[in-house]
């Protein structure tokens, strides 16, 4: 009975994993084209120097090994929990064991993306850093509107903050226990 539970919210979430991508390559080529507008180039806004530019290109250069290695590695552990969960009869430890080795493969590469990007900005100044800040806020922004369209271009009038991670969908049951809870 556990591990009908456990396939039973697996196999939706690796369906929407797989999915996503076809979905939002979807959106955009049905999106009218003055709602798709060029992305701008963080780099011009950012008004680095030469000898900015060259730092940073310089700390990508030194972390590139590493992270190709990392970006290998979570390939791989995915490609692993793809296989395991492939078998004709899984065996629940080797998925939970194949799940925690994403995870740890996950959490290098996140690892490795936030360290470069501490070493970046200690190349900026507080200004740049403002800016900075606003891109990303702004990226955030576009994030969140994007998730809120549904598929007529309409706006959903609903919370992203009570939402999950979007993993796997809530189980209308378990969300109404939760929100009458005291």
């Amino acid at each position: 009975m556990k591990h009908d539970a456990q396939m039973f919210i697996l196999i939706p979430a690796l369906l929407l994993l797989l999915g996503a991508p076809i979905v939002k390559a979807q959106q955009q080529t049905q999106m009218p084209e003055s709602q798709q507008q060029a992305p701008i180039d963080p780099i011009l806004q950012l008004n680095l120097s030469p000898e900015q530019r060259e730092r940073i290109r310089t700390i990508r250069e030194q972390t590139k090994p590493e992270r190709a290695a990392v970006n290998q590695r979570l390939r791989e552990t995915n490609q692993a929990l793809e296989a395991a969960l492939d078998a004709d009869n899984p065996d629940e430890a080797v998925v939970e064991q194949r799940m925690q080795d994403v995870a740890a493969a996950q959490a290098a590469s996140m690892r490795m993306r936030i360290l470069t990007e501490v070493k970046i900005r200690r190349v900026l100044t507080l200004q740049q850093l403002g800016i900075l800040r606003e891109l990303r806020q702004q990226a955030r922004d576009a994030r969140r509107n994007r998730t809120l369209e549904d598929s007529n271009g309409q706006r959903r009038q609903e919370s992203i903050r009570n939402r999950r991670n979007g993993v796997a969908p809530l189980f209308p049951r378990r969300a109404l226990q939760r929100r009458q809870r005291p």
